[in-house]
């Protein structure tokens, strides 16, 4: 038995000195092997004098002074190379990103994109309107298209039309498969995508009872339960409509000033949570309070400031701890937007780095200092107030600098789509820029307070000065 135990032991060990006989024979390579050698002064010189060196250390400095400087995508090419496969003008700095396009050659050609709105149901559903295409006048003269940010694809997901030009386009809230349409003639239009039909499936009369002016404003507020779409046009009515029948407005009230002067509105806005009061924007300029019911309702307050047409004007959407819902924006052909309080008459703030009219603007609905506004000259500027109100955060121009004269934000925050006058839309990734931080209301807070100050500020000196 010993001897077999022995047998058995014995390969075992010719096995690990084996194994040992490597590892020596390694440590002996090693050995033998020759330190690396110290190069000559000569020698270092001619390395670093090399054009081998020196193209490979200026390209490795720029992209480790980028790394050190910026908190972004080193590795940028500025040759260009990536922004072949892509349309329109991409490089919009660090937080500004081109996404997609939408663009129909049959339906958005030579339209002019008059409003956008993101599908509350469906956040990947954006509808467009469109004007009259006036090399084609065979084809309808107001256009919807319902586009779809979840596929890749070129096409409308839904084409509407009609027969009048659509100035203002919303998906009705609660009923995910309508939209409603504010036409030129002032007529209210209502599509509905689980018709095979592209026409309207509902249509308002065009009588005295409803609008017979163009409808910039469509709106539908209220609860699931209770809701009402409300419409206004430019000779200052307003209507409140059920979804369910357009053949008469449940409502009607005429927007005037002073009992006399009606207002020729552009747009109009409710604060969020809001089904009775609203801001509208005008043609002369001005801006107004007004309430839909009660014994104050009608226009109320008058806040002037604005040179030019209100173009676009839009309520403090953000929620968080603190309130700051009694905030707007407007924008103007007067090149500038203004920031406002309800609790007074005259602008906080007049932002004033355009060069051309503003077309629109529109608060971030997850960011309490972030606003987005469009101009004439093609360019898409994002103000975050909590870094600078002297100028934007982020820019970006539009290739072929068409104007752009739509912006809006998707829900979550983090795109942000543009209408241009060639009927194409642009989307945007916003980035980082995007995500409010923890402190953002309360910083918000103290920009409003350094703001106000610097307001009563200029206040005294133009008083000091009228009366010098």
């Amino acid at each position: 038995e010993d001897e077999e135990d022995e047998e058995m032991v014995e390969p075992k060990v010719g096995h690990d000195s084996e194994l040992e006989n490597q590892d020596k024979k390694q440590e002996v390579k090693k050995k033998k092997k020759a330190p690396p050698r110290e190069l000559t002064e000569e020698e270092k010189q001619q390395i670093l004098h090399s054009e081998e060196f020196l193209i490979f250390f200026d390209r490795t400095i720029r992209v480790i002074e980028r790394a050190l400087a910026e908190d972004t995508d080193i590795f940028f090419d500025y040759s260009g190379r990536e922004l072949e496969e892509k349309d329109g003008d991409v490089q919009a700095g660090a937080n500004l990103s081109f996404n997609r396009q939408f663009y129909d050659e049959h339906w958005s050609k030579h339209r002019v994109v008059t409003c956008m709105d993101w599908s509350l149901q469906y956040p990947e559903l954006m509808v467009a309107s469109y004007n009259n295409n006036e090399d084609a006048p065979h084809e309808p003269d107001g256009v919807a298209l319902v586009w779809n940010m979840k596929f890749k694809k070129t096409t409308p997901e839904y084409v509407f039309h009609c027969q009048s030009s659509v100035m203002s386009v919303c998906f009705a809230r609660f009923h995910p498969n309508l939209v409603v349409g504010g036409t030129y003639s002032g007529q209210i239009v209502l599509w509905d995508n689980r018709s095979h039909r592209r026409t309207p499936v509902q249509r308002t009369p065009l009588s005295a009872a409803a609008h017979t002016h163009p409808v910039y404003c469509v709106n539908v507020v209220g609860t699931q339960n209770a809701h009402n779409l409300i419409t206004v046009s430019t000779d200052g009515k307003m209507c409140s409509w059920s979804l369910d029948m357009l053949s008469t407005p449940q409502e009607s009230m005429e927007l005037v000033y002073s009992k006399s002067k009606p207002v020729a509105v552009t747009g109009m806005a409710f604060p969020t949570g809001d089904v009775n009061n609203f801001v509208v924007g005008s043609e002369e300029g001005t801006v107004y309070t007004a309430c839909r019911h009660g014994s104050k309702a009608g226009i109320g307050e008058v806040f002037e400031g604005h040179q030019g047409p209100v173009t676009g004007i839009n309520c403090h959407m953000a929620v968080g701890p603190i309130d700051f819902s009694h905030l707007f924006v407007t924008s103007s052909f007067d090149w500038t937007v203004k920031l406002w309080t309800t609790k007074h008459n005259k602008p906080l703030y007049s932002f004033e780095d355009n060069a051309d009219y503003v077309y629109d603007v529109m608060w971030s609905p997850v960011h309490p200092a972030l606003f987005a506004c469009v101009d004439g000259m093609g360019r898409l500027d994002l103000w975050n107030l909590n870094n600078d109100t002297e100028v934007p955060t982020a820019s970006v121009a539009i290739e072929g600098a068409s104007a752009l004269n739509r912006v809006r934000w998707a829900q979550t925050g983090k795109e942000v789509a543009v209408g241009d006058s060639e009927g194409r839309i642009w989307i945007y990734d916003v980035g980082e820029l995007a995500v409010p931080h923890n402190d953002e209301w309360t910083r918000f807070a103290r920009t409003l307070v350094e703001i106000r100050a610097n307001r009563a500020d200029s206040e005294e000196e133009g008083a000091v000065e009228i009366s010098a």
